[in-house]
This record gives C-alpha cells, structure tokens and sequence, in this order.
C-alpha cells in the first residue's frame, strides 16, 4: 500500500520559496470560484470581476486610485511585521498599533484646530509613529523582562485599543459640532492636518510615499546592514546568534518598535486622509490584513510591495463584486483568508519533498 511521507530538505527550496505564493494564488482563485458556484453565482465572472474589473472594467476610472489607497497601509505595516517574522518575533497586534498611532495623530491636530500652522502635519506624524511604538513596546518589555507571549499580549492588546477608539469618539475627540453622534471633526477637510492627494486622480498620498520609503529602506536594512544580518540570523540560527553575540532582548525592542511606529504611522495617515477622522469603526483590519501581505510577500520588501498591491486589488474587487453580483461580504473575507491558507498550505514544499513509500506489511 503507497503511503506519503514528508522528507525535510537539507536546506529550504529557493525555487518553492518564490513559486508558493503564484501557487497559492491559483488555489485560492480556484476554491473560490468553487465557493462562488455554490453560492449561485458564475464564478468566472465573480474572479473577473475581482481581479480584472478594478483595474480595467466600467468603474476603473474609480477604483484604479483606490488600488494605492488601500495598498499604502498595508504595505506600509507589513513591512515593520516582516522585521519582527524574520526574526521569530511574533507581532500579532499591528492592528492595535495602528489604532493607537491614529488617535494620538488626531488628538494633535483636534488639540491644534483650528490653526493652519505648517507645523501641524509633521507633528501628526511624530504623535502617530510614537502612539504605535509605545503601544507596541508593552508586549516588548513584558517579553524581555517576564518572559510573556508577544502573540497574545499584542493580540489581547488590540481589543483594549479598540475600547479606547470608541471612548475617544464618543468622549474627549466626538465633534463638539456633530449634534451628539460619535466621531471627531474631520481632518480631510482640515487643511493643516488633510493628507491629500500628491498627484490628482491617482491616491498617491503621503502615507503612499511613506510605504514606499519604507520599502526601500527595509530593503537597504535586511541586505545591507549588521542589524539585518542580526535578524535574518535570529530567525533562522537561535543559537548561532546567541554564539554571534546579538543581544535577543534588544533585537525584540527593536523589532517590535520598528512594527509598532510604522503601525502608528499607516493609523495617521489613514485618519488624516482616506478616512478623515476617529470613529467606532475606523480599523478595518489593515493590522490584521498586513500579516497576511508579510506572508504573501516571503517577508521581503520587493516581495510586500507586489503581495500588498495584490491585496488591496481583492479589497476592491470585493467591493465591486459585492455591488455588482450581490456576493456577501462574508464570502469576500473568505476568500481574502483563503489565500494565507493555501500559503501556508504550499509553504510546506519549501522545507519538504513529497515521498511515495510502500508501507511495510505488519
């Protein structure tokens, strides 16, 4: 009788490394097409439509700046998770981060209003990237002096920003002119504080910019400095860099810092353009959506920016083909959790080969 066993490779597979997530791609198009079948709708149109349509359909014209809109957070928190990943620290609660870094952001400003002063912008920027970093450093500095999961207290974490968004919309931040119902002021049509559009017509925006900064120089980190050498051995080698000398308690605030400040920032210039002010449902999961970008991405910069455009390209698809073809926004969430599925799924061929074997008879 064939059995199939699991052979670990001597070392991992570069050519399964980059193939695994077009592979995952393809699975998650194909059960979801299978899941929109079901559903009882054509599931060639509901893929078209999803990944064709936003960029070249009837609504393109819309939909195409939105592609940078949705992407730039994304990228921008991915990119500060992926640091953490590679070196087997688990930030779970980018999403937190990111709440926190657009409330402090807005109380700067809110505090500010109505003044026009150029300083207010570059000081919603300092408040956002220190509300996420310090948000952050809680699940840092319980890890480094107790010993605690950073999983789940960066995780537990988010609830507990969540609380303190809603506090703040309905109390200190609610819009003293809004008859009562919850939310701030908004900040897009507050000049000093309104994170515009660069280029008109195409949702490049500072955080954009920024996203792509980020990029760049985590490339440059990873690549180029000892402290990327640092962290690409700690995940990979514990003990080879205990023997090295990295300091793992240093490299965790670093690392967890550096997550929690981009988080913070993606939150600011979020609440500072695209959403324009604190509200009970301001997060959208950017937090949460981002590991998924760190993953699809193999956790390199190159690769984040792609896998963070693709990203945003299912958000707006979703959008579309929830108004389009009446798919429910269940379904869409599905399938945006169908792709880390078949990620990881497929990720096993990089450590494994597939062996046929003949069991021994007993």
């Amino acid at each position: 009788m064939q059995v199939i066993r699991l052979e670990k490779r001597p070392q991992p597979s570069q050519v399964w490394t980059w193939a695994t997530p077009l592979l995952a791609v393809l699975a998650t198009m194909i059960a979801g097409g299978i899941l929109f079948a079901i559903l009882g709708k054509d599931p060639f149109e509901a893929i078209r439509t999803i990944f064709w349509d936003p960029l070249f359909g009837e609504f393109s014209s819309y939909s195409r700046p939105q592609l940078l809109v949705k992407a730039g957070p994304l990228i921008l928190i991915a990119v500060g998770l992926s640091l953490g990943f590679r070196a087997g620290i688990w930030n779970i609660g980018a999403e937190g981060q990111y709440i926190m870094g657009a409330i402090c952001a807005a109380a700067v400003a809110l505090a500010a209003y109505p003044s026009e002063s150029v300083l207010i912008f570059p000081a919603m920027i300092v408040a956002g990237a220190l509300g996420g970093l310090l948000w952050a450093m809680i699940p840092a500095i319980l890890r480094v002096r107790f010993g605690t999961n950073e999983i789940l207290v960066s995780l537990m974490l988010v609830y507990v920003a969540e609380n303190i968004l809603a506090y703040m919309a309905l109390g200190p931040l609610r819009n003293p002119e809004g008859m009562g119902f919850p939310g701030s002021r908004n900040l897009s049509q507050y000049p000093a504080a309104a994170n515009l559009e660069l280029l008109p017509g195409t949702g490049m925006h500072w955080g954009v910019v920024a996203a792509l900064v980020a990029v760049i120089f985590g490339y440059i980190l990873l690549s180029r400095h000892i402290l990327g050498f640092q962290i690409r051995l700690a995940g990979q080698s514990p003990r080879a860099a205990a023997f090295s000398g990295v300091n793992p308690a240093r490299l965790i605030l670093i690392c967890l810092g550096v997550a929690g400040a981009l988080a913070g920032l993606a939150g600011m210039f979020e609440v500072a353009g695209p959403a324009g002010r604190i509200s009970i449902d301001f997060n959208v999961g950017y937090g949460f959506t981002a590991i998924i970008v760190a993953f699809l991405g193999r956790l390199h910069p190159a690769g984040i920016l792609l896998a963070g455009l693709l990203m945003a390209l299912t958000y707006i698809g979703g959008e579309l083909a929830q108004l389009t073809l009446g798919l429910p926004t269940a379904a869409i969430q599905l399938f945006q959790g169908m792709l880390l599925f078949f990620l990881l799924a497929v990720d096993v061929l990089t450590n494994y080969r597939i062996r046929f074997a003949r069991r021994e008879a007993a």
